[in-house]
């Protein structure tokens, strides 16, 4: 389809100022989980103005649009929400201005993930004005508290809400490849008790830090232990926070607590991973605990599950990840890699939970998210863009292939 390509990208182009602005306006909006309200609005306004077929507010406070009323549905889906700044001495650039010189936008989200939501509105209006094809709907959905608890919001839009896509593109970033899976993660923790006494006196104690110190050794071993997958990467384990409570700074401390970070590969799963922390050598009588989420959102409803986000991946040959591949590559005039994310995504909730064929496609370097001074090139923002809007019409031809709601094997 040349001629579609070269039409896309000329009319990226040509809105090439509106997707800066808007990029900008919603990296000046801090949004971080359950405070995302004022981005939201924001982009609620920007899909009226773009002339979308119905633009609404979910009940937990995703933001969707919707062109077209065909059987087969296709979601476009970035998180709206981003993590915080930190220590602000430590930015070049403001990251609440949305600087853009050099052919470079810079912020909080410029990689994570807000450029998606303004290439895949702009994507949606090239759509639109092209025609949607008589068979398709497509859906963009903004999505919220993503950073917080990944895959939540997306898990409430299809099981609540009724939204139920064929086929999933998440705009997390991908430097304009197409990525096909991630390690799942679990959050736990690990508690000692002991028993407090002055530490003029400390043999009169038992001190939960003492106790809980060669439990942080074993973890330690555990993850050099864990298994490995060709394509996904090594299963690991990650002490990423220690407390403990104590009566005063001259006393032996009665608690302590290790918070872990415990990524997933291809095989494993929650109940493998606790079983193996509940069984390290120095445990002794330690709790382990899965973690849970429990939060209200910025519309007021509540999101409560465990923090277990679980593996996926999609084969490399299926039609989702060639369709999405071969219309990324009609518009870049060169193939792109097919990879997967370091981190986790939205994809544990449509892809790891419900089995919807998910893949992503967005602008951006993955090692840029979080970071101070994130960037995104101008010139991807436009290729995005057109790549967006050409996607339904490379999956129309593939849609009795595609089937969501069937659960893929995780093996290939």
């Amino acid at each position: 389809m040349p001629d579609l390509s070269e039409d896309a990208l000329a009319a990226a182009r040509h809105h090439e100022t509106a997707i800066v602005r808007f990029l900008r306006d919603l990296i000046a909006i801090p949004a971080e989980s359950c405070r995302e309200e004022q981005r939201c609005e924001r982009v609620r306004q920007e899909y009226e103005k773009l002339g979308f077929d119905d633009v609404f507010f979910d009940r937990l406070g995703n933001v969707i649009a919707r062109v077209g009323t065909g059987p087969f549905k296709i979601l476009l889906d970035g998180h709206i929400d981003c993590v915080g700044v930190g220590d602000l001495a430590a930015w070049k650039h403001d990251p609440f201005e949305g600087e853009h010189e050099n052919g470079k936008v810079w912020g909080r989200g410029a990689v994570d993930e807000l450029p998606a939501i303004a290439c895949m509105a702009y994507g949606l209006k090239v759509l639109k004005e092209r025609g949607v094809p008589q068979d398709a709907t497509v859906y963009l959905s903004a999505t919220v508290m993503e950073e917080d608890c990944d895959g939540y919001c997306l898990l409430h839009l299809i099981e609540q809400e009724g939204i139920r896509p064929h086929v999933v593109v998440l705009g997390e970033p991908t430097d304009l490849n197409v990525y096909r899976g991630q390690r799942g993660r679990v959050e736990v923790t690990i508690t000692t008790h002991g028993v407090s006494s002055h530490a003029a006196h400390s043999e009169r104690g038992i001190n939960a830090l003492y106790k809980i110190a060669p439990i942080i050794s074993d973890v330690e071993a555990l993850s050099g232990r864990l298994p490995e997958d060709e394509f996904l990467g090594k299963g690991s384990v990650v002490v990423s926070f220690i407390e403990c409570t104590t009566p005063s700074l001259n006393a032996v401390p009665d608690r302590a607590r290790i918070y872990l970070d415990r990524r997933l590969t291809v095989g494993e799963t929650v109940e493998t991973a606790l079983a193996e922390l509940r069984t390290l050598p120095h445990l002794g009588d330690a709790v382990v605990e899965l973690l849970g989420y429990d939060a209200t959102s910025w519309r007021g409803e509540r999101a409560k599950q465990d923090k277990f986000y679980p593996t996926w991946v999609l084969p490399e040959q299926h039609p989702l990840v060639q369709g999405v591949a071969a219309a990324a590559e009609a518009v870049l005039g060169a193939r792109p890699a097919i990879s997967r994310w370091s981190f986790s995504t939205n994809g544990v909730a449509s892809m790891g939970r419900l089995g919807i064929p998910t893949v992503g496609f967005a602008p951006g370097r993955e090692e840029l998210a979080h970071t101070t001074d994130e960037w995104i090139l101008v010139d991807d923002l436009v290729r995005a863009t057109a790549v967006y809007s050409v996607i339904p019409q490379y999956l129309m031809p593939l849609r009795n292939q595609l089937s969501g709601g069937q659960r893929l094997p995780l093996k290939e």
